[in-house]
């Protein structure tokens, strides 16, 4: 699967504080995972390579207003992120008390994001990209084939990931620029991840493989 940034576009989800900063709301659930994948420094050295080699990022982040919390019924970790208030902001259209938030880009990203080259999607609600605009972005920069990394791997990333191949995109998944929680009654999401990743996506690359693809 041979990259190209005319056609090619890197796609990192959920790059926030509650997932993968000390202080988030769902740090203790997948810290281990983060810290075993090096996932914060691998996602910096796509950043990187990506930006130096000039392919396009898109980010797609989950955000919750207070008007979210007037829906009825949630799936089991929905149920989790409206009851630790992960991700909140204070409103579609308020940033106050956004900046050093749950809900904030982690730090060390911010140089990347905050670039006005990353395109950065309408945030998506529950998991896909069904409920955001992350495909139209891709779409109308003739982007067919994407790169996918953040968090969380079997959540998130996954659901991304089959949508994306179901619109038509080849799918390469940095494996270790991804994390997951490990839950003791649910399982070790990362496990689970990898299994569906080998099976759906084109490709699946370390990041040393990734950083290599760009650069070349």
């Amino acid at each position: 699967m041979p990259f190209n940034k005319n056609d090619t576009g890197i796609v990192f989800i959920d790059p926030q504080n509650d997932v993968l900063s000390e202080k988030g709301h769902g740090w203790e659930l997948v810290k281990d995972s983060v810290q075993e994948n090096k996932t914060v420094e691998n996602m910096e050295r796509i950043f990187k390579a990506g930006k130096e080699s000039g392919y396009e990022f898109f980010i797609s982040p989950h955000y919750f207003y207070p008007t979210d919390d007037g829906w009825r019924f949630n799936d089991p970790l929905e149920t989790v992120e409206h009851e630790t208030k992960m991700f909140a902001r204070r409103g579609a259209l308020n940033l106050d008390g956004f900046v050093g938030s749950g809900a904030d880009w982690l730090e060390r990203f911010k140089p990347f994001i905050e670039d006005g080259k990353t395109i950065l999607a309408s945030p998506h609600k529950i998991w896909g990209p069904q409920t955001n605009d992350l495909i139209l972005q891709l779409r109308k920069r003739r982007i067919s084939k994407v790169i996918l990394g953040g968090m969380l791997a079997n959540i998130c990333v996954e659901s991304h990931l089959r949508e994306l191949l179901e619109q038509g995109f080849e799918i390469a998944v940095a494996k270790d620029a991804t994390a997951a929680p490990r839950h003791p009654e649910w399982g070790d999401g990362y496990t689970a991840a990898l299994i569906n990743y080998h099976f759906l996506a084109h490709a699946v690359l370390s990041t040393d493989e990734v950083v290599n693809a760009l650069k070349s």
